[in-house]
């Protein structure tokens, strides 16, 4: 192993297993590396510990310096689990051999905390190893929060030829392929069990005894790559992979890591290199990695261009409609003002007409009619602002591009009107009406307790979600309250009967199994989430590739929200230009005159803002990150000595309830410290 990384061990002197075999050594070791997914971790180790009843079971969590509470929770609510806090995150391939070198089990298991796994899984696992003793390691049937089968459940080595065909799209065009889907294997059935090559890092069970003669997890790999190679030496090693398609775990994906992002892309195609120059040689590792250079640039590329269109549809298709109303307008209003079709020059639509496009999307942009584009109120403010900016433009242009003043009003009345008009009908495609706002309520079931119901519920109205509450559907098939509308046995007609939209489930009642099974019955319509016995938090996910939807009790901080941070940042920007152009006055009043010029650029760069926490990020772990702040909300108050808890009182309140204001209110009452030197 490389250098071993500074950690905290804790829960590991003098405890045994949950319970213990004859010799006193456990028959497994569950292994979990964890990196600011608190919630998916609670729930994790409560599917595991149900998993492990009547097995000799420890758990391992190693914690790569989570900053969400992570370690306090294990250590709260699952003493008996043995924790490794470590004090940088190491990665995926150390984390889990610091707990692999810890272990005391006959079989390794490296599970992903955003899993859930059935009662039974681990047995039928075991007992499948111990009738098998060829295979040296197993993967089992993996499906994502909306009960669909993740198709990397089983897959194949990545040779040239194969990660190509992935790379550039073939194996999605040709998913039952031979040929061209050999990565995933998509012409193996998903309900039967197959010998395979590679096993997924989420679930991956491995004999102790074959990790001592093929080595641990290769350490070059940081994240991604890693379970190939481990895979790939298991099998050089004279063993077999196997999936296992008898037992089902959910994996709910994406939520420490977001694959629809550039670093993504960067991430798993240079660790496609680096298994390549370590396997393969000669003219195959030359055109493997040939064709994961072109991966990385082809994959970026579309990644970008899916980014962009996300983000850049609806303004150009509201550039458009304006467009269009301008140019109408000023046909009729020449014809009908003039009697001259041709009164006003071709410059007018080619020069003013774009800009007041960009000035009225700009400000519509700004105002966060993008962030939340069925709100008209933004809408309304965004124009309003627009055409007063444009007003105050119109008199610095030359005269012969000064079109008529009632052209613009009547642009911006006619904008927003346009406007207005596609976004209700945007607004009937996706929620059903035409009122801006109102948005169509999921119907939601709860199926559980009535105790757990009601506590559900409080979590519901606690978290401030808007849900349209069907009833409660009893775990059990015989039930006398009238509390409920139905029991699981008619789950299926009951979700018909009321157009359900959304299903909760209390984990407490009803095992993970059943749930499981309820979400690959009822598909990938459906929303589905767990409630994890005493937890604050309900858990569920509609995509693999997207982070999970949690409903928490947490507090919800006003500046980690899109507007605010952009916001935030073109104040930064504006401030930035207002002070340099200002130097040459403000130089006098502010100490620190070099640093002054310094803090400008570092904050037109993006290094630092002007107000940000006072304090190290590292002591402010519960709040949004910043950047490092010039200036913070303590500076105002000019006190000598401020104690701890209220120092970080002051940065809680400033992100709880910022607005840009307050940066300017901080800044222009402290600006003799626009020069300091961090």
């Amino acid at each position: 192993m490389k250098n071993k990384p500074e950690e905290t061990v804790t829960h590991l002197q003098d405890k045994p297993a949950k319970t213990s075999n004859p010799a006193g050594l456990p028959r497994l070791s569950v292994i979990i590396v964890n990196y600011n997914v608190k919630y998916f971790l609670e729930q994790a180790l409560f599917s595991v510990y149900r998993a492990a009843d009547n097995l000799d079971v420890e758990i391992f969590v190693v914690d790569n310096d989570s900053v969400d509470d992570s370690v306090a929770m294990v250590e709260e609510k699952f003493p008996d689990v043995k924790l490794i806090a470590n004090k940088e995150n190491v990665g995926f391939s150390v984390a889990n051999n610091q707990a692999i070198e810890k272990a005391n089990g006959d079989y390794i298991l490296l599970l992903n905390p955003d899993t859930v796994v059935e009662e039974d899984t681990f047995e039928k696992c075991l007992n499948f190893m111990e009738a098998h003793p060829e295979a040296g390691g197993l993967g089992v049937k993996m499906i994502d929060g909306r009960g669909k089968f993740l198709p990397e459940s089983k897959r194949g080595f990545p040779s040239p030829f194969v990660a190509f065909s992935k790379a550039f799209g073939l194996s999605r065009l040709f998913p039952k392929s031979k040929v061209f889907n050999r990565y995933h294997l998509g012409f193996l059935s998903k309900d039967e069990t197959h010998e395979v090559e590679v096993l997924s890092g989420a679930f991956m069970l491995m004999r102790k005894s074959v990790l001592d003669q093929v080595g641990l997890l290769d350490e070059t790999f940081f994240m991604y790559g890693e379970d190939i190679d481990l895979s790939y030496r298991i099998i050089k090693g004279g063993n077999k992979n196997y999936y296992f398609a008898d037992t089902t775990i959910i994996h709910y994906k994406g939520e420490s890591t977001r694959k629809g992002s550039l670093n993504y892309v960067r991430v798993f195609y240079k660790a496609m290199i680096i298994f390549a120059k370590k396997h393969f040689r000669g003219q195959a590792a030359w055109i493997f990695i040939f064709a994961m250079q072109l991966a990385i640039y082809f994959r970026a590329g579309l990644t970008l261009f899916s980014n962009f269109l996300k983000k850049a549809w609806l303004p150009m298709v509201d550039a458009l409609i304006i467009f269009a109303m301008m140019f109408f307008l000023k046909e009729v209003w020449a014809n009908t003002r003039y009697n001259d079709p041709d009164y006003y020059l071709p410059m007018f639509m080619t020069f003013n007409v774009p800009l007041y496009i960009s000035i009225w999307l700009s400000t519509l942009f700004f105002n966060g009619g993008y962030d939340e584009p069925f709100n008209i109120g933004r809408l309304i403010r965004g124009f309003a602002f627009g055409t007063l900016v444009i007003a105050a433009v119109y008199g610095f242009l030359p005269l012969d591009l000064r079109s008529s003043r009632a052209l613009i009003l009547l642009g911006a009345f006619g904008g927003l009107l346009s406007l207005w008009i596609m976004r209700a009908g945007l607004h009937y495609l996706r929620f059903g009406n035409m009122q801006l706002g109102a948005l169509r309520k999921s119907n939601l079931v709860i199926v559980g307790s009535e105790t757990e119901s009601k506590r559900v519920q409080a979590l519901i109205y606690q978290a401030q979600v808007q849900k349209n509450l069907i009833g409660t559907i009893s775990p059990e098939s015989a039930y006398n309250s009238s509390s409920f509308i139905g029991n699981i046995d008619q789950l299926d007609e009951l979700v018909y009967i009321y157009n359900v939209n959304e299903i909760i489930f209390c984990s407490t009642d009803i095992s993970a199994q059943s749930i499981m099974q309820w979400m690959t019955r009822l598909g990938p319509e459906k929303d589905y989430k767990i409630v994890p016995e005493k937890s604050l938090s309900i858990i569920g996910s509609n995509s693999k590739n997207t982070a999970g939807d949690l409903y928490t009790i947490d507090i919800q901080f006003s500046i980690a929200t899109t507007m605010n941070r952009r916001n935030k940042r073109g104040l930064d920007l504006l401030t930035s230009l207002v002070l340099f152009i200002l130097s040459p006055f403000v130089i006098f009043l502010v100490k620190g005159k070099m640093t002054f010029f310094t803090n400008i650029f570092s904050t037109l760069i993006g290094r630092k803002t002007w107000v940000g926490y006072h304090g190290e990020q590292k002591s402010n772990i519960n709040l949004p990150k910043l950047k490092e702040g010039i200036l913070s909300p303590l500076d105002p108050i000019r006190l000598k000595s401020v104690d701890p808890p209220t120092i970080n009182r002051l940065n809680f309140l400033y992100a709880k309830d910022y607005n840009p204001q307050q940066d300017l209110s901080i800044i222009w009452k402290s600006v003799k410290q626009l020069g300091r030197k961090h």
